[in-house]
């Protein structure tokens, strides 16, 4: 599986951007889709999962009520509206697949596959 990541930008504070997470290749069927983030200087952290064959979606308590995860199945594409963006989302952002149930969906060792990045920036 190859994962594409689009829609990363340059936005001002309070702005909004849409991030999708395109999967190519052999049967997608992940047991979940995640999207991760990494700023400068700092470990990669979790954003936000989605169950792929469910409907349980998952947040990092900063990105609660500002970014929503979605998907659209029929183009094995997860997406990421992120709404109010603040400075300290300034980060490249990861979407990766998690094949495993018994693994946590923060946990960014629980994801198999992983896409390529794209950088969001935001302006004060």
């Amino acid at each position: 599986v190859q994962l594409q990541a689009s829609g990363g930008g340059l936005v001002q504070a309070g702005g909004s951007l849409r991030l999708s997470c395109a999967a190519s290749g052999r049967t997608f069927s992940p047991v979940a889709v995640g999207w991760f983030r990494r700023a400068p200087g700092k470990e990669r952290d979790f954003v936000a999962a989605i169950s792929w064959y469910g409907i349980s979606t998952y947040y990092a308590d900063s990105v609660k009520g500002r970014f929503t995860i979605s998907k659209e199945k029929a183009k094995n594409t997860v997406y990421l509206q992120m709404n109010n963006l603040k400075p300290e989302d300034t980060a490249v952002y990861y979407c990766a697949v998690k094949r495993s149930a018994s693994t946590a969906v923060a946990d960014s060792g629980a994801y198999d596959s992983w896409g390529q990045g794209t950088q969001v920036t935001v302006s004060s």
